[in-house]
């Protein structure tokens, strides 16, 4: 729940107003970090071996054999990869207190802790982040009635240019995996963009927008909502959900001209509100968090028909407590998922059972700060960052590897209203 609702729990803010999109000059945090090149090994002769007389081979008895020289680029690349990684950071701008736009700080992979107040770019209201695969372009929703998206390239933080999302209040985008198009999700007109991405990062004029006019907006909502929009494992499906009409659209995307078709929904019980779907890595089952029913879902998933079939509600494991769930998280393994819970403030820790079939509550954990929007894994999987909107902090966790346990590390990193923390 935030902005976009006009409910009790939202965020105070300003009236929306124009989108924006901007450079911003000057040195963060981490800069240096974001873009550069790793090497990881180097063939200079010295750091080959030990060949030459007295080697350890040689059998004699004349002294130890001579040490060995360490090159000054292996060692760099070994406390580069130890090093800190750059964090990015998603507000409102136009927000109470809200920042300047995209922020960036760093973490350290070790111990989790995050350090640096910079900024990336100033863009309004970037709310949600996504990377292109190839890790050199950051893009970023402009939440604003009038809804854009926006290029920037990380390796110099150079703004690429915006686009219009043809709708109001994107709250959501995504990279196709095959990363030449992008979608973005329309929350306030209830509808879902395509944008075309060059070999440089740019973004075209949109090829498509869909809206979701049927079925009716569900109890309570006075139109559809269109929250996520992500690409199925399969890569030829597309899936938007709709808090407003209870429902998941499937789309087949034409990789050759940008344009979604239609080939299926799935609806949720009346007023279930969903937000969030997350697959298994297996790709036959996904899991839909329900934000107004405070429940979640397991969906079967059919790859062939990019059909979604949503299964009994289960426990957010909040009990009682008035909460909102946000987001899941699947580890890579298919082991565990994760779940922000908002309201109760809270992570829920379930097992993952039946190879993707079954979610058994394995109970929560104490976020460490207020209406948790976001969480993410760290690109090892070993961490999980979560963004808390309210209290302004993200609060990082170690993810156990054999239960799934979920351990506080490092101190909560105050970040302006704080509704995406994207850990690169």
């Amino acid at each position: 729940m935030d902005r976009r609702r006009p409910r009790a729990l939202a965020v105070a803010r300003a009236p929306p107003g124009p989108p924006a999109g901007g450079r911003a000059g000057q040195a963060g945090a981490g800069r240096g970090l974001v873009g550069r090149e790793e090497r990881n090994g180097c063939g200079r002769a010295a750091c080959r071996g030990t060949a030459g007389a007295g080697g350890a081979s040689s059998g004699s008895s004349r002294g130890p054999p001579p040490r060995r020289r360490h090159c000054p680029r292996r060692r760099a690349a070994a406390r580069q990869g130890r090093g800190r990684r750059p964090l990015l950071l998603g507000t409102y701008t136009s927000a109470e207190g809200g920042g300047k736009g995209i922020g960036l700080a760093e973490y350290e992979p070790g111990t989790g802790r995050i350090t640096g107040h910079g900024l990336l770019a100033e863009v309004d209201d970037p709310s949600y982040l996504a990377v292109h695969p190839d890790g050199r372009t950051l893009y970023a929703v402009g939440e604003r009635e009038a809804g854009s998206v926006t290029a920037v390239r990380l390796s110099d933080h150079r703004v690429l240019g915006s686009r219009s999302t043809g709708g109001a209040a994107p709250c959501h985008l995504s990279v196709h995996p095959g990363g030449r198009w992008l979608f973005s999700a329309n929350y306030g007109s209830g509808s879902v963009a395509v944008h075309p991405i060059d070999a440089s990062g740019a973004l075209g004029e949109r090829t498509h927008l869909v809206t979701h006019s049927t079925p009716p907006p569900g109890p309570g909502q006075q139109g559809p909502h269109a929250h996520q929009v992500v690409t199925a494992p399969d890569g030829g499906h597309v899936l938007a959900v709709d808090l407003g009409t209870d429902t998941v659209y499937t789309y087949r995307l034409d990789e050759d001209a940008g344009t979604l078709t239609e080939v299926a929904r799935a609806q949720t019980r009346p007023g279930a509100g969903p937000r969030h779907l997350t697959f298994h890595p297996g790709g036959r089952h996904a899991y839909l968090a329900n934000e107004l029913d405070d429940t979640v879902a397991i969906c079967g998933y059919d790859p062939g028909t990019g059909r979604l079939t949503v299964g009994e509600a289960q426990s957010t494991g909040a009990g009682p407590s008035t909460n909102y769930p946000a987001q899941l998280l699947v580890t890579a393994d298919g082991a565990y998922a994760f779940l922000a819970n908002r309201g109760h403030d809270s992570l829920a820790r379930y097992a993952v059972e039946a190879q993707g079939a079954r979610l058994r509550l394995l109970g929560t954990v104490p976020v460490g700060g207020d209406f948790p929007r976001h969480i993410a894994f760290s690109p090892d999987g070993g961490l999980l960052f979560a963004a808390n909107q309210r209290s302004g902090t993200v609060t990082v966790f170690r993810v156990g590897a054999d239960e799934g346990e979920l351990r506080p590390v490092g101190e909560p990193f105050a970040s302006p209203v704080a509704v995406c923390a994207l850990p690169l």
